[in-house]
């Protein structure tokens, strides 16, 4: 999961150095925290939120395979 959600957020972002992912995991729950440079927040974000959305949607997909739940957290 931590790797999916690393490629996708440095592919969407101008400084891909600055991309952090840190992954906390539980029996059934799994908490990924994403953290990018203060001027790639609203690329990562999107308008509405619509790439957020679909970056969760795509690792909430991953996940299922593990039978787990995924909580992705954008954090500045």
């Amino acid at each position: 999961m931590k790797q999916l959600l690393e490629h996708i957020a440095r592919a969407l972002v101008d400084e891909p150095d600055k991309v952090e992912v840190k992954q906390v995991e539980s029996d059934r729950l799994i908490i990924i925290e994403l953290r990018v440079a203060e001027s790639d927040m609203g690329k990562v974000i999107g308008k509405q939120g619509r790439i957020a959305k679909a970056i969760r949607t795509v690792v909430s997909a991953a996940a299922v395979k593990e039978n787990k739940k995924v909580v992705v957290e954008i954090v500045q």
